[in-house]
């Protein structure tokens, strides 16, 4: 069985550079252009010529004494009438054969006629063009009729009509070579010109790719069509920076964060393994101290555990929060975490008062958000325990909740004093507000610009001691702005700190 061969598959050719194609197209659209000008010249000029000549021969027509001369066989270059020049008068007779007499003189071969009217192929009235008897000339001629059923051909040399075509033939062809190479030259350089400010863009592209990634396209006329090209690139250059920016700020956050839950993995998982090989020892221990090695294993678990439960919470939020939309009562939640704080942290009095009332009253009212309650009792909680872990003993907390508008004097916005890890809302929103507010020492303005990221803690030492693990205002300011609002501090060294939720709620006068 013969295999079928498949044919050669022809490779496209490679189009070429634009400058190229341009200067080609160019040229192309010119040259037809020219041609067609001069197709049209010509055949005018040619078309009036033949008219003439055409008009010429209506004209002309031989007398009726010029006929009988030719019956009688008298010759004579001067018949009755002037005979113009360069004309030619065949005669036929009565019978339409072709007499031997004829008008006109000159070396010129004649027209090639039949011997016979029938055979002519003339019509009388309309002139045609014949070939002469020898040589490469022409005859325009014109059947006419005579006297006694007789007939002629009158018939004019088309030289003059000939020559002055084939001139400006000539002409338009000398014409169309030096148009087309000025074309060639100029519109190469006119192509070059137009295209200067890509090739400047090509220039300035290199020399990005090569890693100069601060540079910029120079030509940026928004009234050309490169200028807003220009414009357009300048614009995607400057949203690859900045996502190139972000993608390496956030593998940089990635390996620290990375480092950092290594590092708070690393030290319950030493303490546990350190206890774990103690109790494993043949050596008899008294069993105190196995009961506060065992204690110390199960507290650094502990650790461990709610370590990597932060962790994995943060993860879910990252990835896809899912949160239930309902309606939440701002002020039971807050009242809830007020005496869960109350039965687990007796040395910090708390209070619940209303938002425009610093030092706490009755003057409350239901503020209504929409959200997860779970997830935002969960922050409540998160905050108050900051309170007492990071202040001293007896410090006092204020737990403050209301319903205001969004501005630099209320909440929501950014200004000085003021740190958030979520964009600020816009002007005039109506929102709920909840705020925890301590009475404690306050935070230096560098640890208020980092409170918010994961792993950081103003002082390690004391939040080790107490179990945390520098996750909780994180994870808390990623509940926020799930909801669409966000967490933000005022704080300031010596006037404690005010962590404020702030949610879009139902609109409130203010």
């Amino acid at each position: 069985m013969k295999r079928l061969r498949h044919p050669k598959r022809l490779l496209p050719r490679s189009p070429g550079s634009l400058r190229r194609r341009l200067v080609l197209g160019v040229t192309v659209l010119a040259t037809v252009a020219v041609l067609v000008s001069q197709f049209i010249g010509y055949t005018v000029l040619r078309s009036w010529l033949m008219d003439r000549v055409d008009q010429q021969l209506t004209e002309f027509h031989p007398p009726d004494p010029a006929y009988f001369d030719a019956l009688k066989k008298i010759t004579t270059d001067k018949p009755p009438g002037a005979l113009p020049s360069d004309f030619r008068v065949y005669f036929y007779d009565a019978s339409g054969r072709r007499m031997d007499n004829s008008l006109g003189s000159g070396t010129k071969p004649g027209p090639r006629l039949a011997d016979s009217v029938s055979q002519l192929g003339l019509r009388d009235g309309h002139p045609e063009t014949v070939d002469a008897v020898g040589g490469d000339g022409r005859w325009r001629v014109l059947l006419s009729s005579g006297p006694d059923d007789m007939n002629s051909v009158v018939a004019l040399p088309l030289d003059t009509v000939d020559g002055a075509t084939s001139k400006l033939l000539w002409l338009n062809v000398t014409l169309l070579v030096i148009t087309v190479a000025a074309l060639l030259a100029l519109g190469r350089w006119v192509v070059r010109l137009g295209l200067l400010p890509l090739t400047r863009m090509e220039h300035t592209a290199e020399r990005i790719s090569a890693g100069q990634l601060d540079l910029r396209l120079s030509d940026t006329d928004p009234r050309t069509e490169i200028g807003r090209l220009g414009r357009v690139l300048n614009s995607m250059l400057e949203r690859l920076h900045k996502a190139l920016g972000e993608r390496e700020a956030s593998e940089a956050r990635m390996r620290r964060f990375v480092a950092d839950a290594g590092h708070e993995l690393r030290t319950p998982l030493t303490a546990i393994q350190g206890y774990a090989e103690l109790a494993l020892r043949p050596e008899h221990r008294p069993a105190e101290e196995q009961h506060k090695a065992n204690h110390l294993i199960a507290q650094n678990a502990a650790r461990m555990s709610l370590l990597v439960d932060d962790l994995q919470l943060l993860a879910r939020l990252d990835r896809e929060p899912s949160y239930r939309r309902e309606p939440v009562d701002l002020l039971s939640l807050a009242a809830d975490a007020v005496r869960t704080a109350a039965l687990h942290g007796a040395s910090h009095p708390v209070d619940l008062g209303p938002l425009s009332d610093p030092t706490g009253g009755s003057e409350l009212e239901v503020v209504e958000a929409t959200g997860d309650a779970h997830r935002l009792g969960q922050i409540l909680e998160n905050l108050l325990a900051n309170a007492r872990v990071h202040t001293p003993a007896g410090t006092r907390v204020h737990v403050r909740v209301g319903a205001t508008r969004v501005s630099a004097a209320t909440c929501g916005t950014d200004r000085p004093g003021r740190t958030s890890a979520s964009p600020p809302l816009p002007l005039g929103t109506p929102v709920g507000v909840v705020e925890v507010a301590d009475e404690g020492p306050g935070l230096t303005a560098q640890d208020a610009q980092h409170v918010f990221e994961r792993f950081y803690r103003a002082d390690p030492s004391r939040s080790r001691a107490h179990g945390g693990s520098g996750l909780g205002l994180s994870i808390a300011a990623a509940i926020a702005e799930g909801h669409g609002g966000r967490l933000e501090l005022d704080t300031a060294p010596g006037k404690g700190c005010t962590v404020r939720l702030v949610l879009p709620g139902q609109r409130a006068d203010t």
